[in-house]
């Protein structure tokens, strides 16, 4: 089978094709012939800084679409050729991926593998961060960072069908905005204006949620941004800053609240739950409230050139690898 994997850290130019030995699969796994696989900003900072890389060689991926190849022993309720979705540890960049069946999904009722291959990740992570972690109510305002992105454009749908009073995103570059405001929300604003933006447009109450995956500075100025009793929930270190504390000083005053979440460390530390939020937030695109907005597709063999373009900062919405050429 083929896979791509990197030796070094660097740049796109890291990632090689190489030819390797398919996996069979363990126990309460199965393997999984990939026809598409998710591209995540977490497999752009495994390649370029080791993030989650435990060794090297090291292939990437998160996310798959596909049908099973083999069940190993005690799996029920799954069977070979079988179209399913998966959330897998890492390895996905890969023809064939082996997956623990608590992150096995069969393949939601109505839609294509290409189309599934986006929910593994994007989905249940916006979901728990507007209901589950953010718990946001109907006319209550949001500010959601990487608007258009594919955890963007999705959070902005589902605050939308909450009944969200406001829907506020920040995008990179206003070419990024069109993008965002096709997919639920009011108003967009760039990285750099964005906290006087939301005092000017509240007129200075701020917001009752913000969803940040940036941290650092970014955060910071997100706190500044909520409303009394305001909520930030952290999703991630986009900017690469150093791990940043708030407390008492800073949440004392106006009841505000600071949580976070992580799909992958979910998924090992509490994996039922996750299955049960994964099936909810399926739920949401099966029944239209949200559509999953692929914008490019990239060869399994191309995979540098998709991160490329994700690391150039000019892709909206979600990327797909396919593994046939």
């Amino acid at each position: 089978m083929r896979a791509i994997e990197f030796q070094t850290y660097g740049g796109p130019e890291v990632l090689k094709v190489v030819q390797a030995e398919a996996p069979s699969p363990g126990p309460g796994q199965v393997t999984i012939d990939t026809a598409y696989v998710g591209v995540n900003f977490a497999d752009l900072k495994a390649r370029a800084e080791g993030y989650r890389v435990a060794s090297l060689p090291f292939r990437p991926g998160l996310e798959v679409s596909g049908r099973i190849r083999a069940v190993g022993h005690g799996v029920e309720g799954l069977r070979p050729g079988q179209e399913v979705v998966a959330l897998v540890n890492s390895g996905a960049y890969s023809e064939v991926v082996a997956a623990e069946t608590t992150t096995v999904f069969p393949l939601p009722e109505g839609l294509d593998l290409r189309t599934a291959a986006a929910l593994p990740t994007v989905l249940p992570t916006a979901h728990a961060l507007l209901h589950e972690v953010g718990r946001l109510r109907a006319g209550e305002s949001v500010l959601v960072h990487g608007a258009a992105g594919g955890i963007g454009t999705v959070a902005g749908q589902l605050a939308r069908a909450v009944g969200a009073g406001a829907v506020y995103g920040v995008v990179s570059s206003t070419a990024k905005a069109g993008h965002a405001l096709k997919h639920g929300y009011d108003e967009v604003f760039t990285a750099d204006t964005f906290a006087d933006d939301i005092r000017r447009v509240t007129r200075g109450r701020g917001v009752d949620l913000v969803l940040d995956p940036v941290g650092g500075d970014t955060l910071r100025r997100g706190l500044d941004a909520l409303a009394v009793f305001g909520r930030l929930v952290s999703f991630g270190n986009a900017g690469g800053a150093e791990p940043w504390q708030v407390g008492q000083p800073e949440l004392y005053p106006q009841g505000r609240s600071v949580a976070g979440f992580s799909i992958l460390a979910l998924a090992q530390s509490a994996p039922e739950a996750l299955r049960s939020l994964a099936e909810r937030a399926f739920r949401t695109v099966v029944d239209g409230t949200v559509a999953l907005p692929i914008t490019a597709e990239f060869a399994l063999s191309d995979a540098a050139e998709a991160h490329r373009l994700m690391g150039g900062r000019t892709s909206t919405g979600k990327l797909l690898l396919r593994t046939t050429d």
